[in-house]
């Protein structure tokens, strides 16, 4: 059984305004002399979960927690259809999480960041790198057009059943075609039964790829229709734009990490986001550890992958 740190509550949180009408949550719980560290969550717009708080030793790191544009707490959320998400781009992700690191009065710190989570990461510190001391990553991605294909129809013939319910959500002639498009298109229809039910038929094929446990649930908020909306609404937007990132470019430019240690953590059954990613990204980061646990997924509840994201923690815990 994974042992986790102890649960705890932030002793600051707050909504930042970052502009365009936009409020950012954030939270910092731990030690407010510790070693700054910023939880960069999936999804995109899965919102920040209050177990990120407990990968880490609350008594040596401040840590920092934030809901990305238009989910989570901060608002305008996406669940309203009025909320525009043409201000909701990568670009202004990153300046977002500058802008909370000013706030916060932070000169360095401790990226940490889970699939979606992963890509953002790599996007600020490449951006950024003077900013950041360690990087731990897990269900390593980089938003390449191939992941994406991947995702919406090559790990298909693994999931027969629930590719046939996904597939069988848009309409007869797209369904061979590109169906993050597809998707996104209905999720802006005006007749809220046909977005409301392609919210849910697209969390449904998400959460049918996470974890190597059949059996597994999907966490409670998931299948919230608020979440839901909200959540597939953001990802089609990031999917169909390829996350405004140049194709590969993450890879290409990680030669700019060479001096910020990190460790990738990867399920070698994860078929949400498959192994070769995060080895790619260890071979074109000479200062990065690659971290494969048998037996796990895409989920961090899957065996081994908690374990070694709380290992890569605790090794930095000290690291000047």
């Amino acid at each position: 059984m994974t042992v986790l740190y102890p649960e705890i509550e932030p002793y600051d949180h707050g909504m930042l305004d970052v502009g365009d009408g936009n409020l950012v949550y954030w939270e910092v719980c731990g030690n407010p002399q510790g070693k700054p560290a910023v939880v960069l969550h999936g999804g995109t717009g899965s919102g920040c979960w209050t177990g990120a708080r407990r990968y880490f030793d609350p008594q040596a790191y401040r840590i920092v927690l934030f809901d990305q544009r238009g989910c989570g707490r901060s608002t305008p959320h996406a669940s309203d259809l009025r909320t525009a998400l043409s201000v909701n781009t990568t670009v202004h992700l990153l300046a977002d999480l500058e802008q909370l690191r000013q706030h916060l009065g932070i000169d360095q710190w401790l990226l940490f960041g889970g699939s979606w989570g992963s890509t953002l990461a790599l996007a600020y510190a490449e951006r950024h790198a003077q900013r950041v001391t360690e990087i731990v990553l897990g269900g390593v991605t980089t938003t390449r057009r191939a992941e994406i294909d991947w995702l919406y129809r090559g790990v298909a013939p693994l999931f027969p059943a629930q590719w046939a319910r996904f597939r069988a959500g848009v309409p007869t002639a797209e369904r061979d075609g590109d169906l993050v498009a597809a998707y996104h298109r209905l999720l802006q229809d005006p007749d809220p039964a046909i977005y409301m039910q392609a919210a849910k038929d697209w969390c449904a094929w998400e959460s049918a790829l996470v974890s190597v446990d059949p059996e597994a649930k999907p966490e409670p908020r998931r299948l919230q229709p608020a979440f839901q909306l909200a959540f597939a609404r953001i990802v089609t937007h990031y999917f169909c734009h390829n996350a405004w990132l140049e194709e590969g470019m993450l890879l290409r430019h990680a030669s700019a990490l060479a001096h910020i240690p990190g460790i990738l953590v990867h399920g070698r059954l994860d078929l949400a986001s498959p192994l070769v990613t995060a080895w790619e990204l260890a071979q074109a980061w000479p200062n990065s550890e690659l971290v494969i646990v048998n037996g796990a997924g895409h989920s961090s509840t899957d065996p081994g992958i908690s374990e070694a994201l709380i290992a890569a923690t605790d090794r930095f815990a000290t690291r000047h």
